[in-house]
């Protein structure tokens, strides 16, 4: 059983579902690549020092201190974070019910799993049920390591999720960014190309299965670095031929040719697929 990151309570109106709060986030392998001098490949360290004395301190040696004036600071302990409001350190604290559907995944930062504590379970199935029927999310307000989140609670599967969001004011305007107008028109697409277009996406439909999804460029990068290790340190590995490296198109001549094709391919796959 993983660790808890805290344990509190769901909050909505005046109903509290004692829960815990674990991350949902799986610790896969992952690449661990080290700072390598260039010279000697001899590795980088990194080190806490302080900038008074030069002496490299270990991490019991470290606290938190607010800078109120210059020079002058507040120490601040895991206690004293929690003091400042006690509650909000310890509930997620719905304060809305919104469509799920309404919130764009940009906002999606981080998920958490909620589970039941003690004699929070009638409760924590009725939530979860309830949210399941009316396709809903709790929009609520959590503090997690000092910093408060805002979050949407979710129903997923059979648990329940808390979702930290991105504060609007941390998405930047796309405003700087050059892109097309929604008049497609102006830009010459036609009506018979934006039909092939949506009938591609259609052909392409499936039912959403995650499972489905691996990380297949992790594999490679591992392939292609045994066999820099069987070739030797020296030895060069053979570079990937200029007809197989991917080179974007500066321009789309025949995109009606294009979305034929490609909706040609679709088909076959979808075909072949069928047989199996």
């Amino acid at each position: 059983m993983p660790h808890a990151i805290w344990k509190g309570s769901i909050s909505f109106g005046l109903v509290n579902i004692p829960v815990g709060l674990y991350s949902a986030e799986s610790r896969e392998e992952k690449f661990d690549f080290h700072l390598l001098d260039k010279q000697d490949l001899s590795p980088v360290g990194y080190k806490k020092i302080s900038k008074r004395t030069g002496k490299e301190l270990k991490q019991e040696d470290l606290v938190k201190g607010y800078e109120y004036e210059e020079g002058r600071y507040v120490v601040l302990s895991e206690e004293d974070f929690r003091r400042a409001n006690v509650k909000a350190t310890q509930t997620v604290e719905i304060i809305d019910f919104v469509d799920a559907s309404e919130i764009h995944p940009v906002f999606y930062e981080k998920p958490y799993y909620l589970a039941p504590v003690g004699r929070g379970q009638k409760s924590y199935a009725l939530l979860r049920e309830a949210l399941k029927k009316t396709g809903k999310a709790g929009v609520a307000k959590v503090v997690i390591h000092s910093k408060e989140y805002v979050g949407v609670v979710l129903a997923y599967q059979k648990i329940l999720v808390l979702n930290l969001l991105r504060y609007s004011a941390e998405l930047r305007k796309p405003d700087y960014l050059e892109v097309p107008e929604e008049d497609l028109k102006k830009l010459g697409v036609s009506d018979k190309e934006l039909d092939m277009a949506q009938k591609l996406v259609e052909g392409m439909i499936a039912g959403w299965n995650p499972e489905k999804y691996h990380d297949t460029y992790k594999q490679e990068l591992k392939t292609y670095i045994q066999k820099k290790i069987e070739a030797g340190e020296t030895a060069k590995v053979e570079e990937a031929r200029p007809e197989e490296a991917v080179r974007p198109q500066a321009e789309v001549i025949d995109l009606m040719s294009l979305l034929k094709k490609s909706i040609e391919q679709t088909e076959i796959r979808q075909k072949k697929a069928a047989s199996k």
